[in-house]
């Protein structure tokens, strides 16, 4: 099992953090409001902790579970406290009318991230194309992204605790099309689907 921090305290912290003590990981919660932080380990049980904002997570993997805009401040606060983990970003950095992204066309909050991080991190993309209540109540494909191989096996062995399949889409240049894959999940919520109780997965042909 993995040890995790979770940096926000708001309804996607929640759910990762459920589903992360319920798959037997531990869990640290970290967030500017301390009491939110507190409150929200507590409500997880299962040994979850609150963590002091800015000081370093003691998880080996840090997920990052805040709005886009908020994400590379943080990395960049934290500084050399992130030194040597792994950084799951899970944000969707969407435009105002949620039809496209917030950023220009060549990078995304994950490549941001990378650069804004010290060396001997490594940033994995992560959770996006799911909605909420489907990473609460289901078992969705989860879409990854990120240059280093081992960083990957880290988070693919964490997301099948949550009994979910993790399928790797390449290096982390392909976080951009997996931010553009969410928008086309919000595309399908108010159109083709016309609900949110979906998530993108792939389905392979038997042998």
């Amino acid at each position: 099992m993995s040890n995790i921090s979770i940096i926000g305290t708001g309804n996607m912290a929640r759910t990762i953090g459920t589903r992360a003590i319920a798959g037997g990981n531990t869990v640290e919660i970290m967030g500017r409001d301390q009491s939110k932080a507190v409150d929200l380990a507590k409500a997880l049980g299962g040994g979850a902790t609150p963590g002091e904002w800015g000081t370093s997570p003691a998880g080996d993997i840090v997920i990052v579970a805040l709005r886009h805009d908020g994400v590379v401040p943080v990395i960049t606060q934290y500084g050399d406290a992130f030194a040597g983990k792994v950084i799951v970003d899970i944000s969707n950095p969407f435009n105002s009318t949620f039809d496209g992204l917030a950023h220009r066309e060549e990078t995304s909050i994950a490549q941001e991230v990378a650069n804004a991080a010290p060396a001997g991190a490594s940033v994995v993309k992560a959770f996006n194309t799911v909605f909420r209540h489907v990473l609460e109540k289901g078992r969705p494909d989860v879409f990854i992204a990120g240059d280093s191989t081992q960083a990957k096996a880290r988070v693919e062995a964490f997301i099948e605790s949550l009994g979910m399949r993790p399928l790797d889409v390449g290096g982390l240049k392909m976080a951009h099309w997996l931010e553009g894959a969410g928008v086309v999940t919000v595309g399908l919520a108010n159109h083709g689907v016309g609900n949110l109780d979906f998530a993108l997965s792939i389905t392979e042909l038997p042998a």
